[in-house]
C-alpha cells in the first residue's frame, strides 16, 4: 500500500467505500464536471485507482456492509414515504374521515376513526375482516370508515358497485360483511346470492348498480388511494398513519389506543 494511503484516516477510507458502493448501488450520481475537476486536483490517477481497489477490497472482506447500506437507504425510503403520506392525509382529511357518501360503520360520533380501503377478492382483506367485526363489538366508541377499492379485476369492480348499490337499502354492513365472508367467485350470480341472504331486494340492486354515482365514488376512491400513495390491499389509516397489510386485532387496537392519546 501506498504512503498515501497508509496515512489515510480510517473514517475518510470508509466513507469512500461506502461512496463506492453508493456508485455501485445507484445511490450516487457519477459526479458532475466541476466536481470531477476538483477530484481529478485532490488525487491523482494512480491514488484514485488504488482508492479503487482500497473500497473493492474492502467490501469483498466486509459483505455486511452491503447488506447494511441497503438496510439504511429501505429504511430511509419508508421514513421518507410515511412522511409523505402523513402529510397527505392532512391534506385530504375531508375526504378521508368526512365523506358524506361512504359507507360508515360503528359510532357515528366516535372519537377514533379508521379508514380501511379494500377489495373483495383481496384473500388478505378477507382475513383481518373478523377483527374489523369484533373491533365494531367490542369499541363502542369506534367510527370505520369503508373506502371500496376494487383493484383486482371485473369481478371486484362488480362487487363493489353492488356493495355500494346495498347502501341504498340500508343493508351495507351486513352485505359488506358477507362478501368477506364469501368463498368462491365473484359474478353477478354469487353476488346475488349473497345479496338474497342479507335480506336484499335482488331487482333493485342490479338496477342501482348502474348508478353513474357509484361511478364517480369509486372513482373518486381511485384517485384518492394515488393521492395517498395507496397501492395495496387492505390499507388502513388512523390519525395520520397509513398502515398496509392484513393487520391483527392486536395491532388495530394499539393504533386506535395511539391516536385516543393523540399520538
Amino acid at each position: 500500500m501506498s504512503g498515501f494511503l497508509r496515512h489515510l484516516p480510517g473514517l475518510a477510507a470508509l466513507a469512500l467505500s461506502a461512496a463506492a458502493l453508493a456508485i455501485s448501488l445507484g445511490i450516487l450520481q457519477p459526479k458532475t464536471a466541476p466536481q470531477a475537476a476538483l477530484s481529478s486536483a485532490v488525487f491523482t490517477t494512480a491514488q484514485a485507482e488504488e482508492i479503487g481497489k482500497l473500497s473493492r477490497d474492502y467490501l469483498l472482506q466486509n459483505p455486511e456492509t452491503i447488506r447494511d447500506a441497503i438496510q439504511a437507504l429501505q429504511a430511509k425510503e419508508e421514513a421518507a414515504k410515511a412522511d409523505r403520506q402523513s402529510e397527505a392525509v392532512t391534506k385530504y382529511k375531508d375526504q378521508l374521515f368526512a365523506d358524506a357518501d361512504a359507507p360508515v360503520a360503528g359510532n357515528p360520533l366516535g372519537d377514533v376513526t379508521l379508514v380501511e380501503f379494500f377489495d373483495y377478492k383481496c384473500p388478505y382483506c378477507k382475513q383481518v375482516s373478523p377483527a374489523l367485526e369484533g373491533l365494531l363489538k367490542d369499541d363502542p366508541k369506534l367510527r370505520i370508515v369503508f373506502k371500496e377499492f376494487p383493484i383486482l379485476g371485473d369481478p371486484s369492480v362488480l362487487a363493489s358497485r353492488a356493495a355500494l348499490a346495498a347502501q341504498k337499502q340500508g343493508k351495507y354492513l351486513a352485505f359488506h360483511q358477507a362478501l368477506m365472508a364469501h368463498r368462491g367467485q365473484l359474478d353477478l350470480d354469487s353476488i346475488a346470492g349473497v345479496a338474497a341472504a342479507v335480506g336484499l331486494n335482488g331487482e333493485q340492486l342490479v338496477a342501482d348498480m348502474k348508478s353513474e354515482a357509484i361511478e364517480k365514488q369509486l372513482t373518486a376512491n381511485h384517485e384518492l388511494a394515488l393521492a395517498l400513495g395507496i397501492r395495496s390491499t387492505p390499507t388502513f389509516i388512523v390519525g395520520d398513519h397509513v398502515m398496509p397489510g392484513a393487520l391483527s386485532i392486536e395491532e388495530l387496537k394499539g393504533l386506535i389506543a395511539d391516536a385516543r392519546k393523540g399520538s
